[in-house]
């Protein structure tokens, strides 16, 4: 069971969990043990509220598929518990991410001073330009 925020809980039984052999170095063990896990999770299909499923589906991740299943591939510790573990903490944080309403920005424009500032600097600025160049000899 994945627990979210706004008591929304997913159930295990809508998360499909595959083991499979993890890549890389790993010795003799990696290539009989099936440690890595392959998650997949229908966002369509799932018991999340419409409003989570369209933000979801609408979040640009490469891990969201075009047919709206979320894969991921959890390989990183050496046993599969802790690999499922980090698979559902991964999904959870995914989901949370996509659901997550961002703050609109208010643009602000800069004060007087601030304005006159620049001007002043470019004024300056200006000024040792046309101070600088080359010295005509008499």
């Amino acid at each position: 069971m994945l627990r979210l925020k706004n008591n929304i809980v997913i159930s295990e039984s809508e998360i499909e969990m595959v083991p499979i052999r993890a890549q890389g170095a790993g010795g003799q063990n990696v290539n009989k043990v099936s440690t890595a896990v392959h998650l997949r999770f229908d966002i369509a299909a799932s018991s999340l509220p419409e409003v989570y499923k369209k933000r979801l589906l609408a979040c640009r991740d490469s891990r969201i598929s075009g047919d709206g299943i979320v894969v991921i591939k959890a390989q990183q510790f050496r046993s599969r518990r802790k690999n499922r573990e980090d698979a559902m903490q991964r999904l959870k944080a995914l989901i949370e991410r996509g659901v997550a309403v961002q703050k609109r920005r208010v643009p602000t424009a800069p004060t007087k001073t601030a304005r006159q500032r620049r001007l002043d600097d470019k004024t300056r600025r200006g000024r040792v330009k046309s101070l600088g160049g080359r010295i005509e000899s008499e």
